[in-house]
């Protein structure tokens, strides 16, 4: 169905309500994270990594849409941090493997209370049956533009 004609793109804000809600969840998680010692982006890293056993900086960079050179940044930094440990792959030494450290998997223990707080405080002011709709609506648009992580997530349940 389509919505917007070049008439009425102008005046549309949902592309602008979507970008400023993903800016602002990440300023937010960046505020409950500062005791952790990591950033919202570097968060996202860990949180793939240890709830899709995802383990090669390509398949990171697919999930979160990031160009390789960013990656090895993110993963340099997280390495240095004690919270990964990237090994050659054994099938093919040109790939890396990435893992949690136990320091990295600590961390990732916590990840779930903190994010629940920063989530709690960007929908808070919503009603359940407002998140649910919110979800529900935001699934489905994800799913129906090819979204692979919200397809797992979906599958998972």
């Amino acid at each position: 169905m389509k919505h917007f004609t070049p008439e009425n793109f102008r005046t549309c804000t949902i592309g602008l309500l979507l970008g400023r809600a993903s800016s602002v969840k990440d300023r937010i998680l960046d505020t409950h994270l500062v005791p952790e010692g990591v950033t919202a982006a570097q968060f996202k890293v860990l949180i793939i990594i240890e709830q899709f056993d995802v383990d090669r900086p390509a398949e990171l960079c697919r999930y979160l849409s990031l160009d390789s050179g960013s990656m090895t940044r993110m993963l340099d930094r997280l390495e240095q941090k004690g919270f990964i440990s990237r090994r050659p792959c054994a099938d093919d030494r040109r790939q890396v493997r990435v893992s949690l450290t136990p320091a990295g998997l600590a961390l990732a223990g916590k990840l779930p209370v903190v994010g629940a707080a920063a989530m709690n405080e960007l929908v808070g002011v919503l009603a359940p049956d407002e998140l649910e709709s919110l979800e529900r609506i935001l699934t489905k648009v994800l799913l129906a533009a090819g979204d692979t992580l919200t397809a797992l997530r979906v599958g998972a349940k």
